[in-house]
């Protein structure tokens, strides 16, 4: 070969290599803006992590997110149950409405383009998609026609039928359950398959094929750690042999609660199974973020819908975990039903850190991340954004909030109708019903064992009358 076509050879696979860089520069740019990845999960109960004193279930990728995040631990669902307590995440609202809460009151369809989040983030650039538990309707109601770009296994059901493939038919004790179709999640899964890992596959995907020169805004709502309680067998027989060889000491398997019981120990195997895999599952996450190289370019938040179940009612049921030191759980107003796990991590821009005293909810979440990547403030609506909590310019430990559950489930989880206030470090719980009134201080009794009612009659009196006032606006 001459020298000329040497010199020609060598420059055209110059040229090459230097288009093959150029691409990879442009392929592997960062938005300007964050992603952002929401976590949330079903029922999973404050203390069901290790890292918040759970000594059955092992959480080791929850707790080293929650080591790199900021941590509220003063954080609160705005309702009991799944529907409003969704509601108020995507609105930034109560979900009291008309004295009523049944799941017809939840119309998304009337939230205003200029108070929706999802369509705030898509105006600035966000590719966003909802994968898993919606829960909040069809038709007009979907998470498309709210506004996301994407949606994944997300419709009316609001549990599966089954966490074993096939998702959607039902077997064992479940054979005569009737439920909506969780859609999508057959399509990808075949025989073996277990529904929080598969749905976790769906999330890695959609974050490894997104446009990477545009920030994504991803919620991952599993249906982990709902019933019906369904996990794989071999980490049912490890849980299982852990449970066995664990000391309860003299705790009560169960105490009576209202119409039923509240479970005391976290002893069911199945149980810990399914959280401890979708802690694995999370733990997929975090490492695709660090294999693409955007972990430090993206917000992860992760959050509860509300409390564990840990009661029943007149009808005894499979009980799945315990609260313990909270009071209650899923379903009631008492802090095992509405305190729930809550952190922001966002690296090199917030330093970990637990925030101990300032009371937030679930229904700041969106107008928190809206704040962050456009500083953006919606108004007229109930929940703020806790970004000076996080910079530590502000603390909110005298903040009021409220709650109201009219329909009660005395039959399955035990509790009667209530109002509840939060203000400051007092919390005044109203079975209406029963015209019973109790008061406790939270923040030296979180196991709400001393009613102080009767002996501070002003307090309560004050803090009855703002509850009252709360409702009357609706």
């Amino acid at each position: 070969m001459s020298y000329k076509l040497k010199f020609l050879a060598i420059l055209s696979i110059g040229i090459f290599f230097a288009q093959c860089k150029t691409k990879s520069i442009e392929n592997t740019v960062k938005p300007e803006k964050p992603n952002i990845l929401i976590i949330h999960a079903d029922d999973l109960g404050y203390h069901d992590l290790s890292i918040n004193g759970s000594q059955i279930y092992q959480t080791p990728n929850i707790d080293k997110l929650e080591n790199q995040s900021v941590v509220f631990n003063n954080a609160y669902s705005n309702y009991p149950r799944c529907v409003p307590s969704r509601f108020s995440m995507m609105t930034g609202l109560y979900a009291y409405e008309n004295n009523e809460t049944s799941n017809q009151n939840y119309n998304l369809s009337t939230i205003s383009e200029e108070k929706n989040f999802i369509k705030q983030l898509n105006k600035i650039n966000y590719q966003t998609a909802y994968f898993g538990k919606w829960h909040l309707g069809r038709g007009q109601q979907t998470p498309k026609r709210f506004g996301y770009n994407y949606s994944f296994a997300a419709g009316l059901a609001g549990s599966p039928i089954s966490f074993i493939y096939p998702f959607n038919t039902p077997k064992g004790k479940n054979k005569r359950v009737t439920k909506s179709p969780i859609v999508d999640i057959e399509e990808i899964s075949k025989e073996g398959d277990y529904l929080t890992d598969n749905l976790t596959d769906a999330v890695i995907k959609y974050i490894n094929e997104a446009d990477k020169s545009k920030p994504f805004m991803a919620m991952l709502s599993y249906y982990a750690v709902h019933q019906p309680l369904e996990a794989k067998e071999a980490d049912i027989q490890r849980n299982q042999q852990e449970i066995d060889a664990f000391d309860f000491g003299d705790q009560p398997e169960y105490i009576k609660e209202g119409t039923g019981r509240t479970k005391m120990r976290q002893d069911h195997a199945t149980y810990a199974a399914m959280v401890e895999n979708m802690d694995e599952n999370i733990g997929r996450l975090l490492a695709t973020l660090d294999q693409l190289g955007i972990t430090d370019n993206t917000i992860i938040i992760f959050s509860s819908d509300h409390g564990g179940l840990s009661n029943d009612g007149t009808n005894k049921r499979d009980l799945a975990t315990s609260n313990y030191p909270l009071r209650a759980g899923k379903g009631w107003l008492y802090e095992g039903g509405i305190k729930v796990p809550l952190s922001i991590k966002w690296n090199e821009k917030f330093s970990p850190k637990q925030e101990n005293e300032s009371i937030v909810t679930l229904m700041d979440v969106f107008p928190t991340l809206l704040d962050i990547v456009s500083s953006k403030k919606i108004n007229d609506i109930d929940g703020k954004s806790f970004l000076p909590l996080i910079n530590g310019t502000e603390k909110w430990n005298d903040r009021t909030v409220f709650w109201h559950s009219s329909s009660a489930r005395p039959m399955n989880t035990g509790e009667t109708n209530a109002s509840a206030i939060r203000s400051g470090d007092w919390k005044l719980v109203h079975f209406y019903d029963e015209n019973k009134i109790e008061l406790y201080n939270i923040k030296k009794d979180i196991s709400e064992q001393t009613d102080l009612s009767s002996e501070l009659p002003q307090k309560t009196t004050t803090l009855l009358d703002q509850l009252n006032s709360w409702k009357n606006k609706y």
